[in-house]
């Protein structure tokens, strides 16, 4: 939908978008089309993800960062590009998942690579997925098989580590 479009965001320290090749590769496993999804963005940074998830087709992207000069360049690049369906909110994303009651076809997580979050998160993300969303998890370091939860893909380009997760299924 805004293909060729480059979105800007102020510099931040600690802030990493997502490199466009990894962008491709996360949108080719999940199929390329999110018509109809809704999305989570942990961490949203930049709000990249959101903003491809919704150039992709998804109904809504809610993008939550705790850095309040993200937050409203975000939602200054959602209205240039008149993205609909983008919600923005200034949190703590450990805070805001707790409160949060509605489910995501995808939650993207993707903390600061001096945080290690998974263990403590990843159950609260379980909790908010449709019955077949997924996650997608990226990191400074692999992550070893989280309890509970299946690794569909991953991979890693230069010190991006990179997976698709999805809660086990009972048998």
């Amino acid at each position: 939908m805004w293909r060729g479009r480059r979105v800007r965001f102020p510099p931040q320290a600690g802030v990493r978008p997502t490199p466009d090749r990894v962008r491709e590769t996360l949108f080719n496993w999940l199929g390329q089309d999110l018509h109809g999804q809704s999305t989570l963005d942990l961490f949203c940074g930049s709000g990249a993800l959101s903003l491809e998830a919704l150039s992709r087709g998804a109904v809504r992207a809610v993008a939550v960062d705790r850095n309040p000069q993200l937050v409203h360049a975000l939602a200054d690049i959602a209205a240039a590009l008149g993205a609909r369906g983008l919600e923005v909110h200034r949190a703590d994303a450990r805070a805001f998942l707790l409160r949060e009651a509605r489910s995501f076809d995808v939650i993207f997580m993707d903390p600061p690579f001096d945080l290690d979050p998974w263990a403590s998160m990843l159950p609260a993300l379980a909790d908010r997925l449709t019955p077949d969303g997924v996650i997608y998890a990226e990191s400074g370091c692999a992550l070893a098989q989280p309890t509970g939860f299946e690794i569909l893909r991953r991979d890693r380009a230069g010190q991006v580590h990179y997976h698709l997760l999805r809660p086990m299924r009972p048998a």
